[in-house]
C-alpha cells in the first residue's frame, strides 16, 4: 500500500524556520514546500480564510476573550470540509501562477 506524502506549507516566519521546528518536520518526514520571501499571495489565511472570517465578524463585539474564542470555534467548526479543500486548490493555482511569474506577486 502506497503511503500518502505530507506536504507542509509555511512561510518564512522565524518560528517556522527555527531549528526546533525544522527538526520536528524532518522527524515527521514532512516535505517542506519552498516559500518565496515576502509573498502574501501564497498565504491561504490572506486569500481564503480571512475574507470570510472578516464577514463573519463584521459588526460583532465580544465582552471577553472567552466569548471571542467561542465564536471562532463555532465559525471554524461549522465550515464544511469542502471549504478547506477549495483553499488548497486555490493555493495550488496561486503556486503555479507564482512560478510562472518567477516569484513576482500574483495579485498587484
Amino acid at each position: 500500500m502506497a503511503k500518502k506524502k505530507v506536504l507542509f506549507h509555511h512561510d518564512n516566519a522565524p518560528a517556522h524556520s527555527s531549528a526546533i521546528a525544522q527538526e520536528k518536520l524532518s522527524e515527521l518526514k514532512f516535505e517542506i514546500l519552498p516559500h518565496p520571501p515576502y509573498s502574501p499571495d501564497l498565504a491561504p489565511s490572506d486569500f481564503h480564510v480571512f475574507p470570510k472570517l472578516k464577514t463573519f465578524l463584521a459588526g460583532k463585539r465580544y465582552q471577553t476573550n472567552e466569548e471571542a474564542m467561542e465564536a471562532m470555534n463555532e465559525y471554524f467548526g461549522d465550515l464544511e470540509e469542502s471549504h478547506f479543500r477549495v483553499g488548497v486548490e486555490k493555493l495550488e493555482k496561486r503556486w503555479t501562477k507564482c512560478i510562472e511569474l518567477r516569484g513576482d506577486y500574483v495579485e498587484k
